[in-house]
């Protein structure tokens, strides 16, 4: 553990409170992808099936748990709770594009050929880009609420935090996951324009920020 990581642990949470509450507090799930949740809610249980079959610290079980938690229950939110606030139209990107490659590569490229090691990369693999569905509907809708933006904008301070965990362990520990680290490398770039856009429009005091309409 170093502070890297521990603060891109928080950022993590903190992501994800700031949706759940903006949905439970709005009574609405309105300009979020409900694609994008089921995602990470797959990636979470994928990831974390070893709950039940070895124990690290008591640190790593609690953020597993509340990972998971926070998760469903978003995901109940959205498609059950507030179905009628969520714009299913506008949350049309084919997931089949990305979860049908994901679990291809996740077979070819691991670093054990086990259900568990497996299960594990192929949520690496998912995590990197089951941000898309959001950042589509964002695009497509053209605007996006500050509260949304928050919530992209902790989610990939995140990714950034966990990069600098990484070299930070190359260089104390000569510690390299290359399938984490590409990964991480990849979900990051998806977040650069969307990090310029937060900085320049969002945190000048606009409510929402307004992204080009696609062609």
């Amino acid at each position: 553990m170093n502070i890297f990581r521990l603060l891109g642990d928080v950022s993590h949470v903190v992501a994800i409170i700031i949706l759940f509450l903006k949905i439970w507090k709005s009574k609405s799930c309105s300009g979020i992808s409900g694609k994008s949740q089921v995602l990470f809610a797959l990636v979470f249980t994928t990831r974390y099936l070893d709950l039940f079959t070895s124990f690290i610290s008591v640190y790593n079980t609690v953020m597993k748990v509340v990972f998971l938690a926070l998760a469903y229950a978003t995901v109940y939110l959205i498609y059950l709770r507030f179905r009628s606030s969520y714009n299913s139209e506008s949350d049309s990107f084919r997931v089949e594009f990305l979860l049908v490659p994901v679990a291809g590569l996740s077979f070819l490229e691991n670093y054990a050929f086990s259900p568990l090691e497996i299960l594990w990369t192929f949520s690496i693999y998912l995590e990197s880009v089951a941000i898309l569905p959001q950042l589509f509907m964002i695009t497509k809708t053209g605007e996006a609420e500050s509260i949304t933006t928050h919530y992209l904008f902790f989610l990939g301070l995140y990714r950034a935090l966990y990069l600098a965990n990484w070299v930070w362990r190359y260089h104390t520990e000569g510690f390299f996951d290359q399938i984490a680290v590409v990964s991480g490398v990849v979900q990051t770039i998806f977040y650069c324009d969307f990090f310029y856009l937060y900085f320049t429009k969002v945190l000048r005091g606009s409510g929402k920020m307004t992204l080009p309409m696609p062609v």
